[in-house]
């Protein structure tokens, strides 16, 4: 069998990379979006969804080789990511409703986002599907 770089997740990862550190770049217009009904301020819940992206990031840029407690990290990685995905789209809806009064510019960014996070979600399992396969052959060959 020819041996190639084994990429699945690697655009995941530097999207998440990117919107990761966004959220510490650019922390004001995500803490806007945290609902109301999560307690504490909306600042430590956009640090820790930007910090949870960027190590979900590292995991799915992992060496497919590299294991944690027997199991293959990149794939723990594809499986948060789904995970986050799910987390977050509260997140979403909270800003869909918010914006209604907004300009319908900004109206129709917050109702894209929800359709576009179960792109996330499908990506997301995806990628669990490829390194699972490509483990598999691993183990076969």
């Amino acid at each position: 069998m020819e041996t190639k770089k084994f990429t699945t997740g690697r655009g995941m990862a530097i999207m998440l990379l990117a919107t990761g550190t966004g959220h510490f770049l650019f922390p004001a217009q995500l803490d806007a979006i945290v609902p109301p009904l999560l307690p504490g301020d909306p600042r430590v819940w956009t640090h820790l969804s930007g910090l949870a992206e960027i190590v979900v990031a590292l995991m799915l840029l992992a060496p497919l080789s590299m294991k944690v407690r027997n199991q293959n990290l990149r794939l723990i990685g594809a499986w948060l990511a789904l995970a986050l995905f799910v987390a977050v789209y509260p997140a979403n809806i909270y800003m869909a409703i918010d914006y209604s009064d907004r300009e319908f510019s900004e109206q129709i960014v917050a109702y894209l986002r929800l359709p576009l996070q179960f792109g996330l979600f499908y990506w997301a399992w995806a990628i669990t599907k490829d390194i699972k396969r490509h483990l598999l052959q691993l183990e076969v060959n």
